[in-house]
């Protein structure tokens, strides 16, 4: 008997709003990747979307973005029915993935993934690809153009079968560059942003900015900005010093 190949199922939500505490899932999409005898990892299967019922209105400015009315999700079955079995697939789940995972992993809890490792191909394509002048889902899919996309299955955007397809691109060739465990272990960590991405130094690298205006960072409210800067200055200040010297700390 040949055995079941790994996978990692890349998804993708449709919610009713960003908060799980208030909204609810209205629609997911799934595509598996699977890596082959040859050690190559290919999409397999494909994938699939279902309808969920939030258990509330979808808000206009939501449906405005995925176009999923409160009709067509009124006789959906609800999220702990449908969550289980499609975060936890047959054959072996290596892992789970999606663009800008962390938003993700509010709904699709440990209980629900059986505490899952995740890939964020979001935080992985900073490292992978800094050169890219965005890192949306849809800008790396037309900058990138990965080989094999079926073109019209990726559309329409903001939808969650299309999305997940158009991720399980970028996810496979990341896997067939860099190893498994390397890519869950950045997307554990926050962002490492190859340029600042708003204010006057927009567009910058790091490495250009003074060392006082990386230390200003650190207060930023982003938690992306304030790792990047952080080892930023750690580079420059030694390994081990850390980004804040004491006298910093106490100021903070």
């Amino acid at each position: 008997m040949a055995q079941a190949p790994e996978i990692i199922r890349v998804i993708d939500l449709e919610t009713t709003g960003a908060s799980p505490a208030a909204h609810g899932v209205c629609e997911i999409g799934w595509q598996d990747v699977a890596r082959g005898e040859d050690g190559r990892w290919e999409l397999l299967g494909e994938g699939g979307s279902q309808f969920v019922n939030p258990g509330r209105p979808i808000p206009p400015v939501t449906q405005a973005i995925h176009h999923i009315r409160d009709e067509d999700v009124a006789d959906a079955p609800w999220w702990h029915d449908v969550a289980r079995p499609l975060l936890n697939p047959w054959p072996r789940r290596v892992a789970l993935a999606a663009h800008r995972a962390d938003f993700e992993q509010q709904f699709c809890t440990a209980a629900l993934t059986r505490s899952a490792d995740w890939i964020c191909t979001w935080k992985c394509a900073l490292r992978l690809w800094p050169e890219s002048a965005g890192f949306s889902n849809q800008y790396l899919r037309y900058w990138r153009k990965p080989e094999g996309m079926d073109h019209e299955r990726g559309l329409p955007a903001h939808r969650a079968f299309p999305d997940a397809y158009v991720t399980a691109f970028h996810l496979r060739d990341m896997l067939n560059e860099t190893p498994v465990d390397q890519l869950i272990a950045w997307s554990a960590l926050p962002g490492l942003l190859p340029r600042v991405h708003y204010g006057p130094h927009r567009g910058k690298e790091w490495s250009e900015l003074e060392e006082e205006t990386l230390v200003a960072f650190l207060d930023d409210r982003s938690e992306d900005v304030r790792y990047t800067a952080d080892l930023e200055l750690e580079r420059r200040r030694g390994p081990g010093l850390g980004a804040r010297t004491p006298a910093e700390r106490l100021l903070l």
